[in-house]
């Protein structure tokens, strides 16, 4: 008899060996129609697998996170049979899940997004055949024969240890996986196939190109459309194309991964830098500036030399090696260990803007979320030990501010000591305590990413989500151990004895290029009213309004808002419409009645046109928009 734990804690009794679909069907037909695999003893396995000793059992059913992972390796294996059935040449390298689907990579003629309705359709054969995934275990040595025609499985198994080999079975289709899969492939209810793409085995170029097909799957086909509405949608809000659009920024060959900012990026940008110094100002923040080279003794130093030196840009000056910063973090320790410091000093709260440089590999770049050179909103906070908790609580307080700000929610991840580390027992739990006592004290719910943390010391990580539910990690919070040791940095206690500060490295925006490319995407170029490159345009009716157009204009900037005139000679409609399609939040007409009156006509981005409007009202009205950092675009709010 074998004694199993179910999940809700009962224990139950079976006769001989039972398999997991065995247990599932004795719960109930349908339990079993939603359960993927199941977990014994922590470790997971197909339903197929025979339970031979008492144990606990967790059942993955199609409403757990792990269920879809185990469904999408499961539609890569059907895309790869689908893929031998229609083409019986094809060689096939790896399958892996990979976030929003899977793909796999295939050694045959090159693949467009033309051949998908052909593969596509063999695919929706293979699962409406509901064939079982069959898990065979066979020797090293056999597996080698069983591939000798397959050189990429030939050379994963080669790498692999002697003993057992695991291989899946579905159909005519055998391929190497550790597993588990899926019952059958009847449970794919959904798929889609994305993308093609060449990619070198292994990433090596000198290696063979490979075919790699992308796809995507779910349990329900609302999921599914749901997901691509949202691709499509993300298309639209592409930060690329939109900056293209709105005249924000572009990028050359003469500088790859590197952003030329246009005069209305300019305008956006000042907006994030002058709130930033402004919090950060009511936070007692002090600001600072270190130089953008620095040389070879500073990189060895702080270790970057050693451990970073293929990321940077290096350059030799009177003999003497020297590299552009890829963090401003060394430069912040000169400037501390610049004078002495007491007790009474701390904390000390420095934050720079700071121009970095990284050498990412030309593939890797992407817009304005991967580049080479940008600039890092850092922090770095001097403390006493006695200092940490609330020096942490006051970074969250003042992230959450800031997100706040531009309608970004978050969530919190605390990553903790990993296996190689430096600095003592007491030292990291001091650490970490200090970062849970603060993330318990604010109140809100954080998730512990255990052995995540950085070598040097724990961090807390934020991760921000947007107006389409994508999550991006731009916060940290990291305390460091090693860099005030490095550096030799001190302070004068209350016992007037040398102490080592305690110190964290924190940022808000992260890379303030890639936090202005989330805030185009997350807006889709509709910005709030304080943030807009261009907030007003005036529309002269004719060119008789022209004079009295550029009198208001002066006006307004006067006030402080940004704004154009457009003195085409195009119709009144056609202005408009192109105002729209720029997403101007105003747009202001100026005709017989409004110059005569000195009143304004005003349309907003919803088709909102209000007449008759006193300069002294809008203004009212909208400066108190700005000055509040409003999101909403109700800016005439109790204005009859």
């Amino acid at each position: 008899m074998i004694k199993i734990t179910l999940p809700d804690d009962s224990l139950r009794e079976y006769e001989d060996y039972p398999s997991g679909k065995d247990v599932a069907i004795s719960i109930s037909e349908g339990f079993l129609r939603n359960c993927v695999a199941m977990e014994i003893d922590g470790v997971l396995f197909d339903l197929s697998t025979e339970i031979k000793n008492d144990s606990k059992i967790r059942f993955i059913t199609t409403k757990d996170e792990e269920a879809l992972e185990i469904m999408r390796h499961s539609a890569a294996h059907i895309l790869a049979q689908a893929v031998s059935n229609v083409n019986s040449d094809a060689k096939f390298a790896i399958g892996p899940v990979v976030e929003d689907g899977y793909y796999y990579d295939i050694d045959m003629d090159p693949v467009s997004e033309d051949d998908f309705p052909k593969i596509e359709a063999e695919m929706k054969k293979i699962i409406k055949e509901k064939t079982p995934f069959k898990r065979i275990e066979i020797s090293k040595e056999n597996a080698l024969i069983k591939f000798k025609d397959d050189p990429y499985k030939k050379e994963l198994i080669s790498e692999l240890e002697d003993g057992t080999i695991t291989l899946y079975e579905q159909g005519s289709f055998i391929d190497l996986c550790r597993g588990p899969h899926v019952p059958n492939t009847g449970m794919v209810k959904a798929f889609k196939l994305m993308k093609a793409s060449g990619a070198y085995w292994r990433a090596d170029q000198t290696k063979a190109q490979l075919q790699r097909i992308y796809g995507t799957a779910f349990f329900d086909k609302k999921e599914l459309k749901q997901h691509l509405y949202m691709i499509e949608e993300a298309k639209k809000r592409d930060h690329r194309k939109l900056g293209v659009k709105l005249d924000l920024y572009s990028f050359h060959d003469e500088a790859p991964g590197m952003a030329f900012l246009h005069p209305k990026g300019m305008e956006m940008w000042n907006v994030l830098l002058e709130y930033w110094r402004e919090v950060h100002r009511e936070a007692g923040y002090v600001e600072t500036k270190t130089p953008i080279m620095l040389n070879k003794e500073l990189w060895e130093k702080s270790g970057h030399w050693d451990n970073y030196r293929e990321n940077m840009y290096t350059s030799e000056i009177d003999d003497n090696a020297y590299a552009i910063k890829p963090m401003n973090c060394p430069g912040g320790m000169i400037l501390y260990g610049s004078k002495s410091h007491s007790y009474k000093d701390l904390p000390i709260r420095a934050g720079e803007i700071g121009l970095v440089h990284r050498h990412e590999l030309s593939g890797a770049l992407s817009g304005l979320f991967r580049v080479r050179s940008f600039h890092q909103d850092d922090a770095h906070i001097f403390m006493t030990p006695l200092q940490i908790e609330s020096e942490i609580l006051g970074v969250l307080e003042l992230v959450e501010k800031v997100y706040s700000t531009f309608d970004l929610s978050f969530h919190l991840e605390l990553s903790t000591r990993p296996e190689k580390s430096i600095g003592t027992d007491e030292d990291w739990i001091l650490a970490t305590e200090g970062l849970e006592n603060a993330l318990k004290k604010y109140g809100r719910d954080y998730v512990i990413n255990e052995g995540d943390g950085a070598f040097y010391g724990p961090k807390i990580d934020i991760h921000i989500k947007d107006a389409l539910g994508r999550t991006w990690q731009c916060g940290t919070v990291q305390l460091d151990m090693s860099l005030p040791e490095r550096f030799d940095l001190t302070y004068k206690g209350s016992d007037n004895e040398k102490h080592r500060p305690i110190m964290i490295h924190r940022v808000i925006y992260g890379s303030v290029e890639r936090f202005l490319g989330i805030l185009v995407e997350h807006f889709a170029g509709k910005f709030p009213l304080f943030l807009a490159p261009t907030q007003v345009v005036i529309l002269p009716m004719n060119e008789e309004m022209m004079d009295h157009s550029e009198e208001l204009k002066a006006e307004l900037q006067k006030k402080g808002l940004r704004v154009d005139i457009d003195k085409r000679t195009e119709s009144l409609k056609k202005k408009v419409r192109d105002a729209q399609l720029l997403y101007i939040p105003l747009i202001v007409t100026i005709g017989a009645k409004e110059k005569e009156n000195n009143t304004l006509a005003i349309r907003t981005l919803d088709g909102t046109v209000r007449h008759g409007l006193s300069k002294e009202n809008f203004l009212e009205k909208i400066l108190s928009h700005i000055k509040n950092r409003d999101i909403d675009s109700d800016y005439f709010k109790g204005l009859e």
